[in-house]
Protein backbone atom coordinates (compact mmCIF):
# COMPACT_ATOMS: atom_id res chain seq x y z
CA UNK A 1 0.00 0.00 0.00
CA UNK A 2 2.45 2.88 -1.21
CA UNK A 3 -0.54 5.78 -0.25
CA UNK A 4 0.64 8.52 2.29
CA UNK A 5 -2.17 8.99 5.24
CA UNK A 6 -3.02 11.86 6.43
CA UNK A 7 -5.09 12.45 9.44
CA UNK A 8 -7.37 16.02 10.48
CA UNK A 9 -8.99 16.38 13.60
CA UNK A 10 -12.70 16.93 11.90
CA UNK A 11 -14.65 16.75 8.63
CA UNK A 12 -13.87 21.03 8.70
CA UNK A 13 -9.63 20.18 9.26
CA UNK A 14 -9.56 17.75 6.22
CA UNK A 15 -11.15 20.35 4.08
CA UNK A 16 -9.06 23.12 5.09
CA UNK A 17 -5.82 20.31 4.36
CA UNK A 18 -7.32 20.06 0.94
CA UNK A 19 -7.86 23.46 0.16
CA UNK A 20 -4.26 24.16 1.12
CA UNK A 21 -2.80 21.20 -0.57
CA UNK A 22 -4.45 22.71 -3.73
CA UNK A 23 -3.18 25.83 -3.22
CA UNK A 24 -0.04 24.60 -3.03
CA UNK A 25 -0.23 22.51 -6.06
CA UNK A 26 -1.61 25.34 -8.57
CA UNK A 27 1.25 27.65 -7.36
CA UNK A 28 3.95 25.04 -7.86
CA UNK A 29 2.33 23.79 -11.56
CA UNK A 30 1.81 27.48 -12.80
CA UNK A 31 5.27 28.27 -11.75
CA UNK A 32 6.78 24.99 -13.68
CA UNK A 33 3.98 24.71 -16.63
CA UNK A 34 2.16 27.85 -16.80
CA UNK A 35 -1.16 26.03 -15.73
CA UNK A 36 -3.15 24.12 -13.22
CA UNK A 37 -4.64 20.95 -14.61
CA UNK A 38 -7.17 19.84 -11.71
CA UNK A 39 -9.68 17.12 -11.94
CA UNK A 40 -12.70 17.24 -9.27
CA UNK A 41 -14.40 15.02 -7.46
CA UNK A 42 -17.84 14.91 -6.94
CA UNK A 43 -20.02 13.51 -3.92
CA UNK A 44 -20.62 15.72 -0.59
CA UNK A 45 -17.32 15.44 1.52
CA UNK A 46 -15.15 17.30 -1.54
CA UNK A 47 -17.93 20.24 -1.73
CA UNK A 48 -16.09 22.25 1.72
CA UNK A 49 -12.99 22.25 -0.25
CA UNK A 50 -14.79 24.00 -3.06
CA UNK A 51 -16.29 26.38 -1.15
CA UNK A 52 -12.78 27.33 0.07
CA UNK A 53 -11.04 27.46 -2.93
CA UNK A 54 -13.52 29.62 -4.14
CA UNK A 55 -13.06 32.19 -1.14
CA UNK A 56 -9.22 32.14 -1.30
CA UNK A 57 -6.56 34.32 -3.49
CA UNK A 58 -5.62 32.39 -6.74
CA UNK A 59 -3.73 32.47 -9.65
CA UNK A 60 -7.66 31.86 -11.14
CA UNK A 61 -6.79 32.35 -14.88
CA UNK A 62 -4.37 29.63 -15.03
CA UNK A 63 -6.45 27.12 -13.67
CA UNK A 64 -8.59 24.67 -15.80
CA UNK A 65 -10.74 22.42 -14.04
CA UNK A 66 -11.73 18.65 -14.78
CA UNK A 67 -14.09 15.92 -13.94
CA UNK A 68 -13.49 12.80 -12.83
CA UNK A 69 -17.08 11.38 -13.18
CA UNK A 70 -20.40 12.29 -14.11
CA UNK A 71 -24.12 11.27 -14.01
CA UNK A 72 -25.87 11.24 -16.75
CA UNK A 73 -28.97 13.39 -16.65
CA UNK A 74 -29.88 16.73 -17.50
CA UNK A 75 -27.29 18.81 -17.21
CA UNK A 76 -29.31 21.20 -14.90
CA UNK A 77 -30.18 18.35 -12.53
CA UNK A 78 -28.93 18.98 -9.00
CA UNK A 79 -27.72 15.62 -9.60
CA UNK A 80 -25.17 16.45 -11.79
CA UNK A 81 -21.33 16.54 -10.17
CA UNK A 82 -20.94 19.63 -12.31
CA UNK A 83 -23.80 21.10 -10.43
CA UNK A 84 -22.96 20.76 -7.45
CA UNK A 85 -19.30 21.97 -8.25
CA UNK A 86 -21.14 24.76 -9.82
CA UNK A 87 -23.00 25.60 -6.75
CA UNK A 88 -19.89 26.37 -4.22
CA UNK A 89 -18.56 28.99 -6.98
CA UNK A 90 -15.15 27.29 -8.03
CA UNK A 91 -16.24 27.25 -11.48
CA UNK A 92 -16.78 30.77 -12.06
CA UNK A 93 -13.35 31.84 -10.67
CA UNK A 94 -11.58 29.59 -12.49
CA UNK A 95 -9.99 30.35 -16.07
CA UNK A 96 -11.40 26.86 -17.53
CA UNK A 97 -14.17 24.75 -16.46
CA UNK A 98 -14.64 21.75 -18.68
CA UNK A 99 -17.76 19.59 -17.46
CA UNK A 100 -18.43 16.04 -18.78
CA UNK A 101 -21.19 16.43 -21.16
CA UNK A 102 -23.12 13.57 -19.91
CA UNK A 103 -26.52 14.91 -21.25
CA UNK A 104 -25.84 13.44 -24.42
CA UNK A 105 -25.55 10.31 -23.28
CA UNK A 106 -23.21 8.02 -22.07
CA UNK A 107 -21.16 6.98 -25.01
CA UNK A 108 -21.34 10.04 -26.57
CA UNK A 109 -20.37 11.86 -23.80
CA UNK A 110 -17.12 9.46 -22.98
CA UNK A 111 -16.03 10.10 -26.51
CA UNK A 112 -15.92 13.68 -26.06
CA UNK A 113 -14.68 13.76 -22.30
CA UNK A 114 -11.93 11.26 -23.66
CA UNK A 115 -10.56 14.03 -26.25
CA UNK A 116 -11.14 16.44 -24.25
CA UNK A 117 -8.89 15.36 -21.40
CA UNK A 118 -6.41 13.90 -23.81
CA UNK A 119 -4.07 17.05 -23.78
CA UNK A 120 -4.22 17.97 -20.51
CA UNK A 121 -2.41 14.53 -19.30
CA UNK A 122 -0.16 14.18 -17.03
CA UNK A 123 -3.23 15.87 -14.76
CA UNK A 124 -1.29 18.42 -11.93
CA UNK A 125 -3.62 16.84 -9.06
CA UNK A 126 -6.18 14.67 -8.87
CA UNK A 127 -8.98 14.94 -6.38
CA UNK A 128 -11.06 11.92 -5.53
CA UNK A 129 -13.79 11.37 -2.55
CA UNK A 130 -14.94 7.62 -1.62
CA UNK A 131 -18.08 5.66 -1.37
CA UNK A 132 -18.56 3.78 1.85
CA UNK A 133 -18.87 0.71 -0.49
CA UNK A 134 -14.80 2.11 -1.84
CA UNK A 135 -15.77 2.92 -5.02
CA UNK A 136 -14.68 6.39 -6.30
CA UNK A 137 -15.23 8.51 -9.10
CA UNK A 138 -17.73 5.88 -11.05
CA UNK A 139 -15.51 3.13 -10.89
CA UNK A 140 -17.63 0.16 -8.43
CA UNK A 141 -16.72 -2.67 -6.85
CA UNK A 142 -16.80 -5.76 -8.54
CA UNK A 143 -17.25 -4.59 -12.38
CA UNK A 144 -14.55 -4.76 -15.37
CA UNK A 145 -13.14 -1.48 -16.20
CA UNK A 146 -12.01 -1.06 -19.92
CA UNK A 147 -8.66 -0.13 -20.50
CA UNK A 148 -9.91 3.74 -21.66
CA UNK A 149 -8.92 6.89 -20.11
CA UNK A 150 -12.59 7.61 -20.05
CA UNK A 151 -15.67 5.58 -20.69
CA UNK A 152 -19.29 4.72 -20.28
CA UNK A 153 -20.68 2.68 -17.35
CA UNK A 154 -24.38 1.24 -17.68
CA UNK A 155 -25.27 -0.53 -14.93
CA UNK A 156 -24.00 1.08 -11.69
CA UNK A 157 -25.13 -0.19 -8.31
CA UNK A 158 -25.91 3.40 -7.14
CA UNK A 159 -28.61 5.31 -9.25
CA UNK A 160 -28.26 7.03 -11.70
CA UNK A 161 -27.30 3.66 -13.12
CA UNK A 162 -25.77 5.38 -16.75
CA UNK A 163 -22.62 7.43 -15.81
CA UNK A 164 -19.61 8.38 -17.51
CA UNK A 165 -15.77 8.25 -15.41
CA UNK A 166 -12.43 8.46 -16.11
CA UNK A 167 -10.59 5.04 -15.93
CA UNK A 168 -8.18 3.99 -13.32
CA UNK A 169 -4.77 4.79 -15.83
CA UNK A 170 -6.17 8.50 -16.88
CA UNK A 171 -6.84 9.00 -12.61
CA UNK A 172 -3.16 7.68 -12.34
CA UNK A 173 -1.84 9.96 -14.52
CA UNK A 174 -0.93 13.12 -12.54
CA UNK A 175 1.53 15.16 -10.51
CA UNK A 176 -0.16 14.21 -7.71
CA UNK A 177 -3.28 12.62 -5.80
CA UNK A 178 -5.90 13.59 -2.99
CA UNK A 179 -8.33 11.40 -1.40
CA UNK A 180 -10.42 12.82 0.53
CA UNK A 181 -12.35 10.57 3.70
CA UNK A 182 -15.11 11.90 5.98
CA UNK A 183 -17.78 10.43 7.71
CA UNK A 184 -18.31 7.66 10.19
CA UNK A 185 -20.29 5.51 7.79
CA UNK A 186 -17.11 4.75 5.44
CA UNK A 187 -15.04 3.15 8.19
CA UNK A 188 -15.74 -0.38 7.26
CA UNK A 189 -14.62 0.31 3.98
CA UNK A 190 -11.64 2.40 5.04
CA UNK A 191 -10.46 -0.83 7.47
CA UNK A 192 -11.12 -3.04 4.09
CA UNK A 193 -8.80 -0.96 2.55
CA UNK A 194 -5.99 -0.49 5.15
CA UNK A 195 -6.20 -4.87 5.46
CA UNK A 196 -5.29 -5.10 1.86
CA UNK A 197 -8.96 -5.59 0.29
CA UNK A 198 -8.92 -4.71 -3.24
CA UNK A 199 -11.26 -1.81 -3.31
CA UNK A 200 -11.40 -0.01 -6.12
CA UNK A 201 -10.21 3.50 -4.40
CA UNK A 202 -7.33 1.28 -3.12
CA UNK A 203 -6.58 0.34 -6.87
CA UNK A 204 -6.79 3.81 -7.96
CA UNK A 205 -4.82 5.17 -4.74
CA UNK A 206 -1.68 2.46 -5.39
CA UNK A 207 0.51 5.58 -6.88
CA UNK A 208 3.59 7.05 -4.51
CA UNK A 209 2.00 10.58 -5.27
CA UNK A 210 -1.27 9.79 -3.90
CA UNK A 211 -2.25 10.84 -0.56
CA UNK A 212 -5.32 10.53 1.77
CA UNK A 213 -6.80 13.01 4.07
CA UNK A 214 -9.08 11.52 6.51
CA UNK A 215 -11.11 12.94 9.16
CA UNK A 216 -9.44 10.90 12.86
CA UNK A 217 -12.93 9.82 13.95
CA UNK A 218 -13.18 7.52 10.73
CA UNK A 219 -9.60 5.97 10.71
CA UNK A 220 -9.51 5.28 14.49
CA UNK A 221 -12.85 3.83 13.92
CA UNK A 222 -11.49 1.47 11.25
CA UNK A 223 -8.38 0.58 13.04
CA UNK A 224 -10.68 -0.43 16.34
CA UNK A 225 -12.76 -2.53 14.13
CA UNK A 226 -9.46 -4.51 12.67
CA UNK A 227 -8.18 -4.84 16.50
CA UNK A 228 -11.64 -6.35 17.37
CA UNK A 229 -11.58 -8.60 13.97
CA UNK A 230 -7.99 -9.57 14.77
CA UNK A 231 -9.02 -10.43 18.50
CA UNK A 232 -11.94 -12.55 17.36
CA UNK A 233 -10.14 -14.99 14.81
CA UNK A 234 -7.55 -15.28 17.73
Amino acid sequence: MLTDWQTEVDAAAVADAACRLIGIAARDAIAERGRFRLVLAGGSTPMATYRRLAASDQNWKRWSLYYGDERCVPADDPQRNSWAVIATGLPEKAGKHFPIPAELGAKAAATEYRARIKPAMPFDMVLLGMGEDGHTASLFPGQDWPDKTVFAVKNAPKPPAERVTLGINALQNCRSMLILVTGEHKTHAVQQWRAGVELPVARVGDIGQARVVIERKCLELATDQASNSAVAID
